[in-house]
């Protein structure tokens, strides 16, 4: 079952591991997902974030609730339109820290749709205490976009 969860986010957005932050889809609406991932204890940023008492940096954490956006706007986007890319982050909020170890879960809903930008916000939790809350926008990119977004 865990590995058909897995195939699911593969399916879904590009990211590959070690840079995968995504285990599985929880639940999914139009304008609504939520997802978990277990963080492992072996994460490379572990070795060299606070070493004898790691923590998750939260640009990591920041980077789980885009990939969990990539894959609501991609999954809704029309065929043709491109592949989500982010292009703005707002009001990052940091609450909670990170052990390995923990699972957190990401709830982002898609706040409105503006051209090829999805406006988003999420908040991501670990046993039910808040972690991190931020708002952020992607853009769908096609192919000959990449360079000029790059």
């Amino acid at each position: 079952m865990e590995s058909d969860a897995r195939a699911a986010v593969l399916a879904a957005i590009p990211h590959r591991p070690p840079f995968l932050f995504v285990d599985r889809v929880v639940d999914r609406t139009e304008t609504s997902i939520r997802t978990e991932w277990r963080v492992a204890e072996d994460l490379a940023c572990f070795a060299g974030h606070y070493p004898g008492q790691p923590i998750l940096p939260g640009v990591i954490v920041s980077e789980f609730a885009f990939q969990s956006g990539a894959i609501l706007v991609g999954g809704s986007a029309r065929a043709g339109e491109g592949v989500p890319v982010l292009v703005k982050i707002a009001d990052a909020r940091f609450r909670k820290i990170v052990h390995p170890g923990e699972t957190l879960a990401a709830r982002v809903e898609l706040v409105e749709i503006v051209g090829p930008a999805r406006y988003l916000k999420a908040v991501v939790t670990s046993s039910g205490e808040t972690v991190a809350k931020l708002s952020f926008t992607v853009a769908l990119a096609s192919a000959s976009d990449e360079k000029e977004i790059a």
